[in-house]
């Protein structure tokens, strides 16, 4: 497939990633798996309007993601390839950091796990590959607990799922400024989707699943 891109696009990553989707694939969830065994430190104490604390923790984290995600995209052409997989990175960051932050704010800054994380920050996106880490029953959300190996196959289904937005967003880079608006949108509204999720998981009444 490379063979039959533009002299451009063969040097630059585009032609890894047509040709490679499993290479890529397994670069994002290996990136996942780092950013889910790695919960975030959070400042943040339980509050007694935690709803409205974390909405606002919410609007800024997203308002955050949307400036990062639109700055690195910027740059145009073959150059924009290379900021991709940073500007992922930078936003699964400061989304990291908003759900760990929305938790201790609901009082669950101890109790926050991998499987949490995992669920929070790509339930919107990946629904089939997270739905059977949270069972929501009534008022309550029931946390499996994964093994290391089923985490591994989660974000590896997460990863095969989100390879498509890779070549999207660095096709975006061949279109200066209306290119890096579009990814900050987007971005602004990825972390919004997180966000609802936590709120929505830290709501209930989380029950763990025993041993």
């Amino acid at each position: 497939m490379a063979k039959n891109l533009p002299a451009v696009f063969r040097k630059t990553p585009l032609a890894t990633v047509e040709t490679s989707p499993e290479r890529t694939a397994a670069r994002i969830a290996e990136t996942i798996l780092r950013f889910v065994r790695r919960i975030p430190e959070s400042s943040q104490h339980r509050s007694r309007s935690p709803a409205s604390a974390a909405r606002k923790n919410a609007n800024s984290a997203a308002a955050k993601s949307a400036l990062a995600a639109g700055t690195l995209s910027l740059p145009p052409g073959p150059l924009g390839w290379v900021t991709v997989f940073p500007e992922m990175i930078t936003v699964w960051k400061i989304q990291s950091q908003m759900v760990a932050d929305i938790a201790a704010l609901y009082g669950r800054k101890s109790t926050l796990s991998e499987e949490q994380m995992l669920y929070c920050l790509f339930r919107h996106s990946a629904a089939q590959a997270v739905r059977d880490l949270v069972v929501r029953v009534g008022e309550r959300a029931l946390v499996k607990r994964a093994s290391i190996s089923l985490i591994q196959a989660i974000a590896e289904r997460i990863g095969f799922r989100l390879t498509h937005q890779v070549i999207g967003r660095g096709l975006s880079r061949w279109i200066p400024i209306v290119g890096a608006v579009g990814v900050g949108a987007y971005a602004y509204y990825d972390t919004a989707q997180v966000a609802a999720t936590a709120i929505e998981l830290f709501e209930r009444e989380i029950v763990i699943e025993p041993d």
